[in-house]
């Protein structure tokens, strides 16, 4: 199975990080990816450690969302290596990357409307009695179990999980989508703008949802606009610019003001300043 996930992680093949890995549980280097003509990812070193949450922001067309599709395989890299949960990973595609324990909440959600609360969270994964290919069996009953404790571990509150999506507001939406990677205890997970398009209210549960994946000691990367959230949340800020990272910043060390800075080049640190 595991050389379906991974290409090449241990063999003689397999590069070496620059550092040790020790408690890294992500890491990059010189992470690439160019369109044609464009580069929208240049050169990135980015790393996060386990039980770290840590924050991405820049501008829109930054590379933030371009960052994220490389490491879970939505897209192939251009160039750079990645190393996940010690390990030399070059993932043949999103599933791949979720079966090695990257869970993604994508802002689309990529919810099925029509289904409920635990066909959403076993979509491609459903658990079977028998498995007789096309003619298997489903265990609903384990499904609709294992649901109920995904959503108690973090704490989410629906309902009723035997409603369709289309059925619930914007804020359950985004809790069913979250509640998936405590389902299957992801060993990252990433946030795309979780609350961009929430009211009060759903914003506060899903943030949260986010303060107890950190109490359990998971670790998050987190991609907001919102340096309330930003800074309420997170341990570290990496701050993208034109494809490329121009900051890393500790939260203690750094404040919003000095943030919005480094995302709009009044500032960027000198081992990123690529002019220098």
């Amino acid at each position: 199975m595991a050389s379906d996930i991974q290409t090449d992680i241990s063999g003689a093949d397999a590069p070496a990080p620059s550092a040790p890995l020790g408690d890294v549980i992500l890491r990059t280097e010189g992470l690439t990816k160019h369109y044609g003509g464009v580069h929208a990812l240049v050169d990135c070193n980015f790393e996060i450690r386990k039980g770290e949450h840590v924050a991405i922001m820049g501008d829109n067309g930054a590379g933030k969302s371009t960052f994220v599709r490389q490491i879970t395989a939505v897209e192939k890299r251009t160039a750079g290596k990645v190393w996940f949960n010690g390990q030399y990973v070059d993932f043949d595609g999103p599933l791949a990357a979720r079966e090695a324990g990257i869970e993604t909440v994508f802002q689309t959600l990529a919810l099925a409307d029509h289904l409920d609360v635990p066909d959403n969270l076993f979509l491609g994964r459903e658990i079977r009695k028998f498995n007789l290919g096309p003619f298997s069996i489903l265990d609903y009953k384990a499904m609709r179990e294992a649901t109920k404790r995904g959503l108690e571990r973090t704490g989410v509150k629906i309902p009723n999980i035997r409603n369709t999506i289309q059925n619930m507001s914007g804020g359950q939406r985004q809790c069913v989508a979250i509640a998936r990677t405590a389902t299957f205890h992801s060993k990252l997970t990433i946030m795309d703008e979780p609350t961009a398009a929430l009211g009060v209210q759903e914003t506060a549960q899903v943030e949260n949802i986010i303060r107890t994946l950190k109490e359990q000691g998971e670790p998050l990367i987190l991609i907001s606009h919102n340096m309330r959230q930003v800074m309420d949340l997170c341990d570290r800020i990496v701050v993208w610019r034109r494809g490329r990272i121009c900051a890393n910043l500790r939260k203690e060390d750094t404040d919003g003001e000095d943030v919005v800075a480094y995302i709009t080049g009044a500032k960027t640190q000198p081992e990123y300043d690529t002019a220098a």
